[in-house]
């Protein structure tokens, strides 16, 4: 059987571009990975739900039941390690991590943003922010970009990008959906799977077979 590196998927919400990798996975597009857990820093996220449907392991790991940041991603580090993840996929995850953890996985963490990188990104902007700053600005085009994670927020180097028009009338919302339909679903699992192709060729995978 052909070997598959090891995918964890950390999420807060909803989980909508879990749901586009599980999607991806199941078609065909993710061919060279699995996603073996899913973790959540919100007990009470769909994702969870998302995951139990198509028979991912889950957990949660809340920063507030913890003292310190360095606990916090104690937990995590221990979930990883207990599933032998080889990339983290953040996708929609709300909490910070340390430059620290970041190091400690270097271009094996990959986030997806809802924006050109490097228009609109950063501290603070996040979910629907990042829209409302676009239509402030009157970008005509905007879209998502999937980047390697480092201890800059959205600093690390891009993988992919894919750009969406916008339209007269949009809203946050609208664009939003627009941008996750268009540029989102479609980019992030097409990274995960170039990402899983480089760490396999590398030999650089615990791996399944």
């Amino acid at each position: 059987m052909m070997k598959k590196a090891r995918i964890a998927v950390l999420v807060s919400g909803g989980g909508t571009n879990l749901q586009a990798l599980i999607d991806a996975e199941r078609d065909g597009i993710i061919k060279h990975g699995m996603i073996v857990l899913v973790l959540s820093s919100n007990p009470r996220a769909y994702a969870l739900k998302r995951a139990e449907t198509a028979g991912i392991p889950s957990c949660t790991v809340e920063r507030a039941s913890f003292e310190t940041q360095r606990r916090f991603e104690d937990a995590i580090r221990s979930r990883l390690a207990e599933y032998r993840a080889d990339l983290i996929v953040l996708a929609g995850f709300m909490s910070i991590l340390s430059g620290e953890f970041t190091s400690e996985y270097p271009d094996r963490i990959i986030n997806v943003h809802p924006s050109l990188i490097p228009s609109f990104c950063g501290k603070g902007y996040y979910g629907l922010r990042v829209h409302e700053a676009a239509l402030k600005k009157g970008v005509k085009v905007t879209g998502a970009t999937v980047h390697f994670v480092n201890e800059i927020p959205d600093g690390g180097k891009i993988i992919m990008q894919k750009a969406v028009c916008v339209e007269d009338g949009d809203t946050p919302e609208t664009l939003q959906r627009r941008v996750m339909e268009q540029a989102e679903w479609k980019i992030l699992p097409a990274s995960v799977e170039k990402v899983c192709v480089e760490l396999l060729k590398k030999g650089d995978y615990y791996g399944e077979v």
